[in-house]
């Protein structure tokens, strides 16, 4: 399609605003590691909240969320609606440990929670681990979907794409630190969730559509409709609802749903005021990220039916994709093409938006783990501010090149989300228990982290092959046996390994609990944590509801999501003295 002027002008002007952000923010970041990496450790709430939010919102999430629609209608989210518990855990367990820690990047909780060679070991291998090899991989599934989005709303290559698109959001995220990033995850939400609820609204009421009601009486999109699963068909009811709730949202380590909080959740949470400001932030994170924003990607799948009703149609629609680049996951992009001008020039800035806040919070992420946690602990420990930021800006550079020749391998977005998965498959119980169980040593780490990522590049590897080593497996299954796999091998090193000398163990008590137990408060945060979760999916289930015309049943789970509102207060309120 052939975008206007206006449509130009529009993806310039914010262009050069997220350019000259980073200009600006880069003054204070290159004083110091710290401000590049947590910006002084003074943030409020709610920025950072928002850059949670934008940070999850990437190039690749509305092009999931249509597969997964188009595949097993709306119910098929719940493969990532079951992560919401996993935050709520974070949100009332974890974040105020967090910033009390005290620390810069969340893998300096290794030499603090534990003690040794093995503990040095353990923090330098999993920045690599994490920072590198992880980040490459998550950074590559949003660097595929952006291309998958250029080459049918703007005729480019994916080379093409991702050599322009990764100039600006590198030159921004090297330049301003995690400040630049915070200011620009801010303004790109803000017109993420603009353009996407307005094309909706336009796509919905298309004439090829013909409304809300047209839309969801359609043959193609009726029996999609469902918030669960048919609970007479079997297959569907484990697949999408009893492993995600009974086995994914403990057991995986994700991207933005780490159990206990980990990864730019737990940077965004070590840069705020104060443990409440942690608290809150992580708090609106969950509750917007799962509650508020889902519902226009989901229409949009709807919608893609009705236009483009098999795969098919879609290749034949656009035959400049190539084989890797063809899947359901394209409709979105295929949807945005109906746009009329101005919206598609809003719509493309915001996806192109989404992109970057995206890959700058990775890059910004990735690099803290190589610069605080490899470079200077391991290179060069005496190693200046000034040299810290020049390595933090140089790896920025090199991730970025990394992640986009990685992109060439992949294939869709529902395979980024498995094998990421997969990968993360068995730790997470691991990162939920080693605040509380002080069995846990450096060893159980790195066996639990081997042992998931062996097992997933088995199977990566064993999907890609002509002849399979074993017979394919259906992902859910692989997932399982990787959980329990994992799981087993990493309690078995726990129990066989010595645990962490005494004094280690007591410093950091005193650090994150201070004088009061381990189980303080723990009826009040199990209140929270369900009152929290069942809140949100009230909320989220409320709007569906409206949004169906279901009226009563809509004004009932707001009511619920209210009363469960009230609860949260309650149990977070402190006790006057």
């Amino acid at each position: 399609m052939a975008l206007q002027n206006l449509d130009w002008f529009i993806i310039i002007f914010f262009l050069v605003l997220f350019a000259l952000i980073g200009i600006y923010a880069s003054k204070k970041a290159g004083k110091s590691s710290k401000e590049f990496f947590l910006s002084g450790q003074n943030m409020p709430w709610w920025l950072l909240g928002v850059s949670m939010v934008a940070t999850t919102f990437a190039a690749d999430t509305p092009g999931l969320v249509t597969e997964l629609v188009r595949n097993d209608g709306v119910s098929g989210n719940w493969v990532w609606w079951a992560l919401l518990l996993t935050g709520m855990l974070t949100v009332f367990f974890y974040a105020k440990l967090w910033r009390k820690s005290g620390i810069s990047t969340d893998l300096e909780f290794y030499e603090l929670r534990y003690s040794g060679k093995s503990a040095a070991f353990l923090r330098g291998f999993r920045a690599i681990y994490l920072g590198v090899i992880f980040n490459v991989i998550t950074m590559a599934g949003v660097c595929l979907a952006g291309a998958k989005i250029a080459n049918i709303l703007l005729g480019l290559s994916q080379a093409e794409t991702l050599i322009y698109a990764s100039v600006i959001v590198v030159f921004y995220a090297s330049l301003g630190g995690l400040k630049g990033v915070l200011l620009t995850d801010f303004i790109q939400f803000a017109l993420a969730m603009v353009g996407s609820i307005w094309a909706t609204i336009y796509i919905v009421n298309m004439p090829e559509i013909g409304g809300i009601q047209n839309l969801i009486s359609h043959s193609s999109v009726s029996d999609k409709l469902n918030f669960l699963p048919y609970f007479n068909d079997t297959e569907s009811l484990i697949t999408l609802l009893i492993i995600p709730l009974a086995v994914q949202w403990w057991s995986t380590w994700y991207p933005g749903a780490e159990p206990g909080g980990g990864g730019y959740i737990a940077q965004r949470m070590l840069a705020a005021k104060d443990e409440n400001h942690a608290t809150w932030a992580t708090l609106f994170f969950n509750f917007a990220h799962y509650a508020i924003r889902p519902w226009p990607w989901i229409l949009v799948g709807m919608a893609s039916l009705i236009i483009y009703p098999d795969l098919g149609s879609l290749n034949n629609t656009f035959p400049n994709l190539t084989a890797e680049m063809q899947g359901d996951d394209v409709a979105y992009a295929a949807m945005m093409t109906y746009l009329p001008v101005g919206l598609i020039g809003i719509v493309l800035t915001s996806l192109m938006a989404a992109f970057m806040s995206t890959i700058s919070t990775q890059l910004n992420w990735g690099s803290s783990y190589i610069v605080n946690d490899f470079y200077a602990r391991f290179i060069k420990k005496d190693a200046s501010e000034k040299q810290k930021v020049l390595v933090g800006r140089l790896s920025t550079v090199a991730l970025m090149v990394m992640a986009g020749l990685f992109s060439f391998y992949l294939q869709s977005a529902k395979d980024v989300f498995n094998l990421l998965l997969q990968i993360g498959a068995g730790t997470g119980l691991l990162f939920i228990l080693r605040w509380f169980w002080s069995r846990i040593n450096p060893y159980s780490e790195i066996a639990a982290m081997v042992i998931s990522f062996v097992i997933a590049i088995f199977f990566f590897i064993n999907g890609k092959l002509e002849t399979p080593i074993v017979s394919n497996i259906a992902s859910h299954w692989q997932l399982v046996i990787g959980v329990f796999v994992t799981t087993f091998g990493w309690i078995a090193t726990t129990l066989l390994t010595q645990t962490t000398d005494a004094n280690t163990l007591e410093k950091f008590n005193n650090i994150v609990f201070g004088n009061e137990s381990k189980f303080k408060g723990f009826g009040k945060k199990i209140a929270a944590f369900v009152a929290g979760t069942i809140g949100v999916y009230a909320t989220l289930f409320g709007i569906g509801s409206f949004i169906y015309g279901n009226t009563t049943k809509g004004m009932l789970l707001v009511v619920l999501a209210l009363v469960c509102c009230v609860i949260i207060y309650i149990a977070m309120k402190k006790p006057r003295r």
